[in-house]
């Protein structure tokens, strides 16, 4: 763990392979088996459990737990105090270990504070997921969803900023003036 800054009231389990400039501040705990890519900040009182992995450029505020089946790629931002699960039907009496399901976060995917995500299901690239939102399905990516459970309210670009497509489903990005294309509901980056 070359370049890694942990917090001396965190706990980093053998096993583990975590990139250069990562950073883990107080009170965390990364699990045997995790992989973190190069240049994250995970925040005060986050766990990331066994087997997950994590790209490079991931933000991860504070009271975060990221179990195992979660993968995120590079540029995922879990905002604070935000949810996963692993299991639909979790009882404290029966072990369903082996029925965790995987949740994919593709690159760029932004998570809200107090957000949860239902596992089982793929977040598409730079979807935006607002704060307190359950998201209890597949998300496309760009996708600006919000409320219990979400619905897409809108598209929004790589960088964050919401999209209006003309009648021709085209939109420019206010803040870089990359363009998009809607079509068949998909929103694709030109």
């Amino acid at each position: 763990m070359e370049n890694v800054f942990v917090h001396p009231s965190s706990y980093v389990d053998d096993g583990c392979e975590i990139g250069a400039g990562t950073k883990i501040w107080h009170f965390s705990h990364i699990m045997s088996g995790c992989k973190i890519g190069k240049n994250c900040n995970i925040g005060q009182n986050v766990v990331i459990s066994p087997d997950v992995v994590l790209g490079c450029n991931c933000k991860i505020q504070n009271n975060v737990s990221v179990y195992t089946g979660v993968r995120c790629e590079d540029d995922v931002f879990l905002g604070p105090s935000m949810v996963f699960t692993n299991v639909v039907n979790p009882r404290a009496a029966v072990s369903r270990k082996d029925e965790y399901r995987p949740t994919l976060l593709k690159r760029g995917t932004s998570v809200g504070a107090n957000a949860t995500i239902v596992c089982g299901h793929t977040l598409g690239e730079y979807c935006l997921i607002g704060a307190g939102s359950v998201v209890t399905k597949d998300v496309p990516a760009y996708a600006l969803m919000a409320g219990n459970p979400a619905r897409r309210i809108g598209w929004v670009s790589a960088h964050g900023e919401k999209l209006h497509f003309d009648e021709e489903g085209m939109a420019t990005c206010p803040a870089t003036k990359e363009k998009y294309r809607l079509m068949d509901g998909k929103v694709e980056r030109l």
